[in-house]
């Protein structure tokens, strides 16, 4: 069924909203992507605040023309099957939850991105995005950094103090 022209510029709305809002939009092609795979897709990249949308290419192409940090962006890549990833709060999000869908799912291929700047980056960009660790990662691996010297005090206070108890207990038994 034929989208109606009122539709379709809600779409564009939509999309341009998405655009805006997202830190990062990874694009890739799924050809040969079954519809049960892809709603596991879209379930696992929303459990990580990722929004996953199948959009046809001319329509995306429209809302980003009417954005304006997107309008200068490369859009010649954006042709065939496309899925789009959008994430508003990580950076990483999405190019990880394509990316690890693609480890079950070899038919589902990076195209590109858009950073929330505007930039148009390449496939590989997106791939090596997509092995950094993600926002809760990091913060979680500088908590425990931040940490490890208080543990390891604790360690040795606790080392020190079970040692002066055993030395304590010897001298009362003598």
């Amino acid at each position: 069924m034929a989208l109606t022209k009122i539709k379709k510029q809600s779409v564009i709305d939509d999309v341009k909203t998405l655009l805006q809002s997202s830190k990062m939009t990874v694009v890739a092609a799924y050809p040969g992507t079954t519809v049960k795979a892809m709603q596991e897709l879209r379930k696992g990249a929303k459990e990580q605040g990722t929004t996953v949308k199948v959009i046809k290419n001319r329509l995306v192409i429209k809302a980003i023309e009417a954005s304006e940090t997107l309008k200068d962006a490369d859009t010649s890549l954006l042709t065939g099957q496309l899925v789009y990833a959008f994430n508003d709060s990580d950076e990483v999000a999405p190019a990880k939850s394509l990316a690890n869908f693609a480890k079950t799912n070899a038919s589902l291929q990076f195209v590109g991105g858009f950073s929330a700047e505007g930039k148009f980056m390449t496939a590989e960009e997106v791939s090596a995005l997509a092995k950094l660790p993600s926002k809760n990662e990091i913060i979680a691996g500088i908590i425990s950094l931040l940490n490890s010297p208080l543990n390891n005090t604790m360690s040795g206070i606790n080392g020190n103090l079970h040692g002066i108890l055993t030395s304590l207990e010897a001298k009362a038994s003598n």
